[in-house]
């Protein structure tokens, strides 16, 4: 399991860590009782042993110790997940997380650049987003997608959360002070076919660096891509090949003006040859009704 960064990690890792402590201790105790039974128990000569049909001693320890057990792992499963579900500190930084098929965006909220709009970073074809964060610092996570589901994961922080369309999740954790590097985030939903694609990296930097990159980024904002739907190509068309394509439309259209050129327009001497051929006919319709009269 990856070395825990915050807080919320190192709880989940202690109860992970508890809950394998009470499963070998209970398999301890089932294997011992089943090895003392075959060692004590054995058949020793063809004498019956004594039927005993009802032990209530036994049974009720069989019954009371596996609902003790069971209660115990729910109290600390249902206390450590109200505390990784909290929300209710207030956050040293906000982060907005988009997730869209195949990529990441994280926007920092409240954080404005030169241009008027909060910082963000997204993942572009070929090259995987990358989420600054302060140590020593309550950081909250709001959780959206525009188009499936996916899930939130990273690995070091030992939890994950499902990204839902039109349904926001949100989580915060408290990085612990002594924690800096870079760390794998990943998608851990499938979501598409480059579901494998999904990638991101966490780095962890003091709270002085943090400001200097995060002061960096307001005055050099970067052009980020909207989230490409999946029907879509991740790259769209230069401005130059839309102006050529708008060019040659222009052309066909005029030239089809010029050339008086119509494929669909009727055929009216085709039209005029077929009714000139009824007219005779009719005629020789008259002429028979005349001689029969």
């Amino acid at each position: 399991m990856p070395e825990p960064i915050t807080e919320q990690a190192e709880r989940v890792l202690a109860l992970w860590q508890g809950s394998w402590v009470a499963a070998f201790a209970v398999g301890i105790l089932v294997w011992g009782l089943i090895i003392w039974s075959v060692i004590f128990h054995r058949k020793r000569s063809e004498q019956l042993p004594p039927q005993v049909r009802y032990n209530l001693p036994i049974e009720a320890l069989y019954t009371v110790l596996p609902i003790v057990v069971i209660a115990v792992l729910f109290y600390f499963t249902a206390r450590d997940q109200t505390y990784l579900l909290e929300t209710d500190e207030p956050a040293d930084v906000n982060i907005h997380v988009n997730a869209f098929q195949w990529s990441w965006q994280f926007v920092y909220e409240g954080e404005e650049d030169v241009n008027g709009h909060d910082v963000s970073v997204a993942g572009i074809p070929g090259e995987d987003p990358q989420l600054v964060i302060p140590n020593d610092s309550v950081v909250h996570f709001d959780l959206e997608s525009p188009d499936v589901i996916h899930s939130f994961w990273i690995p070091a922080f030992l939890f994950k959360m499902d990204v839902i369309p039109g349904h926001p999740n949100e989580f915060q954790v408290r990085v612990n002070p002594d924690v800096e590097g870079t760390f794998a985030g990943r998608c851990a939903e499938l979501c598409g076919v480059d579901h494998s694609r999904m990638l991101f990296t966490v780095k962890v930097v003091s709270p002085e660096e943090y400001q200097a990159w995060l002061e960096h980024q307001k005055q050099n904002p970067e052009a980020l891509p909207e989230p490409v739907p999946a029907e879509q190509p991740a790259v769209s068309p230069s401005p130059a090949a839309g102006e050529e394509g708008q060019a040659d439309t222009a052309a066909d259209a005029a030239t089809g003006e010029q050339t008086g050129d119509d494929t669909d327009a009727p055929d009216t001497e085709a039209g005029s040859e077929q009714q000139e051929a009824r007219q005779p006919d009719a005629a020789e319709r008259a002429e028979e009704e005349a001689d029969h009269s």
